[in-house]
């Protein structure tokens, strides 16, 4: 089997555009939950919260008209987080990238959200005058994924991963197959999702967001006893997945291997969670990769704080791992990212395994008894030396994923 390494990462975030302001932001226990004053007014919209990105006009000025042409927002996002993945790698003007061996596996929920203000003046005022040549392009689920492919002229396979929250972790684990499976020599994975109203709508009509509105530096409380449901962030993040001897022979840096995948679907029920399938992922992962759990060295929990979300992840994992070894949730500091959280906690769990440093969960101070039973990070962080990390994200229609780096 081949063995596959990360040789690139990128990402942008609520709490920075890099490790380095990221890791001040998170020092700092600064958290990018912010009061929407636009969302006040939406009728029948309970939260009024979210994490945005501050300044992304920057994107705008970077590229030309025509290369932007066909992108809404989201892959703009993933474009900007590819570009420094490859600038990382040493691969930005590889002659390998136009060679049929570079793929990308990329994902978002949705494609992106203004373009749908274009096809609902065609079902409800009966006029396509809004619409032109780039509209699905720029709305379809599968608009990263293509836009990459186009703006960086890949000619390999193509993975579009809409699988809400596990969209980017779908696309690294089923990125690594095709490495393994000798596919592809190189893949660009990863996920993106950009800021809507809609996207909160979807888990306010569920009562599964924030209220927090007065104060939005204590939203979210993943595992909290008084969590009282998800802050909806923004961002993407792309990791360039090689295999070993590939990356070796080009003296590519190995920033982590990519040692275990598991997923698998709860076939039960389209948004509670399943205790007992999300531990059958875990468990997935844990013999792709050969090791036991005693192996992990520290976890990235999913923890969105919804109520029964956190209930089941929280159940799944003690079943694993009971409280030997630690978990957090980066969630708690630039919210519940959708399609991109299975990349960014990806990226920033190798980032923190590289430095020996995990941050605590944010606003975690009292556990509840029934998320009780892990060894969850609070209040400070901890400097630990390990040689694996596990990420763990789960999605709407019970799609359930696990991926598990090596420390090089």
């Amino acid at each position: 089997m081949r063995r596959v390494v990360v040789t690139g990462m990128g990402g942008m975030t609520a709490l920075g555009n890099s490790w380095k302001e990221i890791k001040a932001n998170l020092q700092m226990g600064k958290t990018a939950t912010s009061h929407m004053p636009e969302w006040v007014n939406i009728d029948g919209m309970n939260t009024e919260l979210a994490a945005p990105i501050k300044n992304t006009e920057f994107l705008k000025d970077r590229w030309t008209r025509k290369q932007m042409r066909t992108m809404g927002q989201v892959a703009l996002y993933s474009i900007y987080a590819t570009e420094q993945a490859l600038e990382l790698a040493k691969l930005s003007r590889d002659p390998i990238l136009n060679s049929g061996r570079v793929g990308v596996a990329y994902g978002s929920s949705y494609g992106s959200t203004e373009s749908v203000r274009e096809f609902a003046d065609l079902l409800f005022s009966n006029s396509i005058r809004k619409m032109n040549a780039t509209s699905y392009i720029r709305m379809m689920g599968h608009t990263t994924a293509v836009n990459i492919g186009l703006f960086f002229g890949l000619t390999g396979r193509i993975i579009p991963s809409s699988t809400a929250c596990t969209s980017g972790s779908l696309a690294i684990g089923y990125a690594m197959e095709n490495i393994q499976s000798g596919a592809q020599d190189i893949m660009i994975a990863g996920g993106a999702e950009e800021l809507c109203p809609s996207m909160a709508a979807v888990f306010d009509v569920l009562y599964a967001t924030s209220t927090c509105n007065q104060n939005p530096e204590n939203a979210p409380r993943p595992y909290d006893v008084n969590r009282d449901g998800i802050v909806i962030g923004e961002g993407a993040c792309t990791l360039v997945l090689e295999e070993y001897e590939h990356a070796v022979a080009r003296g590519a840096t190995l920033y982590a291997e990519l040692v275990g995948f598991g997923t698998n679907m709860d076939g039960k029920h389209v948004t509670q969670p399943s205790a007992e399938t999300m531990e059958i992922a875990l468990r997935l992962a844990l013999k792709n990769a050969n090791l036991k759990p005693s192996d992990i060295g520290f976890i990235s929990g999913h923890g969105t704080a919804t109520d029964q979300g956190d209930i089941a992840e929280a159940l799944a994992t003690t079943a694993v791992f009971k409280d030997q070894t630690p978990i957090h949730s980066l969630k708690s500091y630039f919210g519940h990212t959708l399609g991109a959280c299975g990349s960014l906690e990806s990226w920033l769990g190798i980032e923190m395994m590289r430095d020996n440093w995990f941050a605590p969960t944010a606003n975690l101070k009292e556990i509840d008894p029934q998320c009780a039973g892990l060894d969850h990070v609070i209040e400070k962080p901890r400097e630990l030396e390990i040689n694996y990390l596990m990420n763990n994200n789960f999605a709407f229609g019970g799609i359930n994923t696990s991926l598990i780096f090596k420390k090089v």
